[in-house]
């Protein structure tokens, strides 16, 4: 589904006719595709282990719940993995936001208990707000996999966040506001996937409620719909043209959809210059602080070494006081 051909989705979409669109982001692995079959209720993204990821390019699934409610679920690549190339990415990422169409209710950001928080998960979060700018914050929720994990060795996700919570990640929670929620992407208790689903499309309504019903939008957003809109407009006008041959009609409709795959093209070349800097950036911050870290365990190891040669000193000074004060009370019982 999706692309860049326009389609007649572009319709003013809120929370109001039950409609929510949600983005799965995380890094490759994490389980976003198992995530989204969970929440559309069967197979409808490719998933299996893999290290290198299935997921390869962006796409939506939609489902209908009992209540009639509309969720439009967007899978997405490890859009924010280094190894990613920046075209690629900028592809990917204008993609999504065609696929979202008016909006964004929720952001769910996918991590995994059976693999540590890492420093590129760190960055993603900045990369997040860099291209988005810092309100995507609002609307995002944090998805834990791997919740079967967790329950064979009799845990909750509260004991695995007191154990395995590094202060980025908490800093993280922080931003988020708590909205968290785990997935056992595994479970065969169709009662487990709905509670599941259910425990996250409450947070997911929370988030809508708090930015007064409005799903997130930028710029790139407005043009896409703006150029959307356009075409379309420019098609009806065309399809009722009186007088003209099949021929001269398809030329027309072809002139319109290459100026609209050249402003396709506009805006993800604007995202690809935008994310470079922000990789750039990032990368020159990560070595800073990678940097600043090991100076900081090399300092810590000097003070170690210092310490304990002023600790082998004292000893050594100690024993030859002791040395001398036995020596001292041996002569004096000799002269006695």
């Amino acid at each position: 589904m999706g692309g860049s051909v326009i389609d007649d989705d572009w319709e003013l979409t809120s929370p109001s006719n039950g409609v929510r669109t949600v983005v799965l982001v995380g890094r490759t692995g994490n389980g976003k595709s198992a995530t989204g079959n969970s929440i559309i209720g069967k197979r409808a993204f490719k998933s299996k282990a893999s290290s290198s990821g299935v997921t390869s390019t962006c796409e939506l699934q939609r489902t209908v719940l009992r209540d009639g409610q509309i969720v439009n679920v967007i899978d997405t690549p490890g859009l924010f993995d280094f190894s990613a190339e920046s075209e690629f990415v900028g592809r990917e990422i204008v993609k999504c936001i065609d696929l979202a169409k008016d909006g964004i209710h929720a952001v769910l950001i996918v991590y995994s208990v059976r693999t540590r928080f890492s420093q590129e998960e760190e960055a993603a979060l900045r990369s997040l707000q860099t291209l988005f700018g810092s309100k995507i914050v609002d609307y995002m929720i944090v998805v834990f996999t791997g919740g079967d994990e967790l329950e064979d060795n009799d845990e909750t996700l509260e004991d695995y966040l007191g154990r395995e919570c590094p202060k980025p990640l908490q800093e993280i929670l922080v931003l988020c506001k708590n909205r968290v929620v785990l997935f056992d992407n595994k479970t065969k208790d169709e009662s487990k996937r709905v509670e599941q689903v259910q425990t996250l499309l409450s947070l997911v309504n929370m988030v809508i409620a708090q930015n007064g019903g409005q799903p997130y939008t930028d710029e790139i957003f407005a043009e896409l719909k703006k150029g959307a809109m356009k075409l379309r407009n420019q098609q009806e006008q065309v399809d009722s043209l009186k007088g003209y041959s099949k021929r001269e009609i398809s030329e027309l409709k072809d002139n319109m959809h290459r100026s609209y795959e050249e402003q396709l093209k506009r805006i993800t070349e604007m995202v690809e210059t935008k994310l470079r800097e922000t990789t750039n950036r990032l990368e020159q911050q990560l070595a800073a602080e990678q940097a600043a870290r090991l100076r900081a365990e090399e300092l810590a190891h000097l003070a170690q070494m210092k310490s304990n040669d002023e600790i082998r000193k004292l000893r050594e000074h100690l024993e030859k006081a002791e040395e001398e004060l036995r020596k001292r009370s041996e002569n004096r019982c000799a002269i006695l």
